[in-house]
């Protein structure tokens, strides 16, 4: 077993690396660039969007009240209409990134103290590079993919959008895996 107070650099270090990590991700790369393809006619949309002043938070249209209402034929013919829709509306005017920076480098800070917690419990000090790799890795992993899943099953969020985010919380839990194997206390 070994203590997380004796993990705390690695803690850290994979979280500066992840950070750097993604920003080359999404902001050098193209990888990410066609997630979210523009809206035809966006100008008329907003346009006719705006007067209603929807406040930010996360919608759902059409959206029955309860289950007997989701059954009625005035609800079914609703959807059929259309638009079927989810959307997370966002506030209006230039906004900064700062806070969503902040947030995700305390995030990645949470991933690497979960990693480092399970790993750990399991591993002594001392223990081999793979070994560390493996339960941090595989703990990493988890916490940067695994939930992403859920909105594309449940909420239809585009499979690829999905895939490619697993395939960026993989580089993520290889990065902070080769992290704390190269830190893990001897």
């Amino acid at each position: 077993m070994t203590a997380l107070t004796a993990l705390w650099l690695p803690i850290l270090l994979s979280a500066v690396i992840v950070f750097i990590a993604s920003s080359i991700i999404h902001m050098v790369l193209p990888w990410h660039k066609g997630d979210y393809p523009k809206l035809p006619n966006e100008d008329d949309i907003m346009s006719a969007l705006r007067p209603f002043a929807i406040p930010p938070g996360d919608y759902m249209v059409p959206r029955a009240g309860s289950m007997e209402a989701y059954r009625s034929p005035e609800f079914m013919e609703k959807r059929k209409q259309g638009p079927v829709m989810i959307m997370t509306v966002m506030p209006s005017g230039v906004t900064s990134m700062t806070g969503n920076l902040v947030q995700w480098f305390l995030y990645s800070i949470v991933v690497g103290i979960f990693a480092a917690y399970v790993a750990g419990r399991a591993l002594p000090a001392g223990a081999e590079y793979l070994r560390v790799f493996q339960f941090v890795g595989t703990v990493a992993f988890v916490g940067y993919s695994l939930a992403l899943w859920q909105m594309s099953i449940w909420y239809r969020r585009s499979w690829m959008i999905t895939v490619k985010a697993t395939i960026d919380g993989l580089i993520y839990a290889l990065l902070t895996a080769g992290t704390f194997g190269w830190l893990w206390p001897r």
